[in-house]
């Protein structure tokens, strides 16, 4: 008996401190993520915000949200919040995300619209929404830095990307073929069931599986469309009367744009190692 208390208050003293330890590092966990995300929160505020109140500047509404991200995009370098190096990634996203919208805007397919004016713009599309790419990028390549991400058991780099691949050709071929989407889906669950990624918020290395991540982030991103849409930055066919609820099928849309995002960030970071290594690259 009267040993009892001492261990009692040794093991209620024990659990007060993993929960400080747990209560640290999701703290840090949410601080990091926000300074990750912070391209892509300034830019879905400024959408927002503009849709709310925009007075007549004599820019279109679309045009001042071009100027307004690329304002935020050297803020993040003058800052150092964002490397010369992460910047290259968020403007390799923009070709790519540019070729897909003027597809997907083209009269012949019309998958979403723009329905504001706008002069900087090439074809249909305004230049302002391939930064709604970008930020993916961007929260990509930064929280890959910030969280020191490392991996165990990931695909060999030629499957992974040739699933990305796969996956942004299907974006443009399943209007006319065979829609292999849920075979991508299947094929990514099988090849990455097993890896996990490894970061750190504060102190300890915390470990999640790939998959869980790729479905998290996809699943945000989805709700930001949803608010995107409300304030028609952009709107699909059945929201051209009136704003629509995105269904929940767009979420394997983002699952596979993660995919192919992830593996061009992995992709791009290892070229940088191997540089780093050889001494070609500081």
């Amino acid at each position: 008996m009267s040993h009892s208390q001492p261990s009692s208050r040794t093991s209620a003293n024990d659990s007060n401190g993993t929960l400080r330890s747990f209560a640290v590092e999701f703290i840090w966990f949410g601080i990091k993520q926000a300074q990750a995300c912070i391209f892509g929160a300034l830019l879905l505020f400024g959408i927002i915000v503009t849709r709310l109140w925009y007075p007549d500047i004599g820019i279109n509404r679309y045009d001042f949200l071009f100027i307004y991200a690329v304002i935020i995009q050297v803020g993040l370098i003058l800052f150092k919040l964002e490397s010369i190096r992460e910047c290259g990634v968020v403007i390799v996203f923009h070709i790519l995300a540019t070729a897909m919208e003027l597809f997907k805007t083209s009269d012949s397919i019309n998958s979403w619209s723009y329905p504001e004016e706008a002069v900087i713009k090439f074809g249909n599309v305004p230049l302002f929404a391939g930064f709604m790419y970008s930020a993916v990028g961007s929260y990509l390549a930064r929280v890959w830095r910030i969280f020191h991400f490392r991996f165990d058991h990931f695909p060999p780099l030629w499957i992974a990307a040739g699933l990305a691949i796969l996956s942004y050709v299907n974006f443009f071929t399943h209007h006319f073929v065979l829609d292999i989407r849920m075979a991508l889906l299947v094929a990514i669950g099988i090849f990455y069931l097993r890896t996990n990624v490894y970061y750190k918020p504060y102190v300890k290395n915390r470990r999640m599986n790939l998959l869980l991540g790729y479905a998290l982030v996809a699943f945000f991103i989805w709700i930001a469309e949803n608010l995107g849409t409300v304030a028609r930055a952009w709107v699909y066919p059945n929201q051209k009367d009136g704003w629509t609820f995105v269904g929940f099928d767009k979420i394997t849309s983002w699952f596979l744009l993660m995919q192919l995002s992830f593996v061009l960030i992995y992709s791009l970071r290892m070229l940088e190692r191997r540089l780093k290594e050889s001494g070609r690259l500081k």
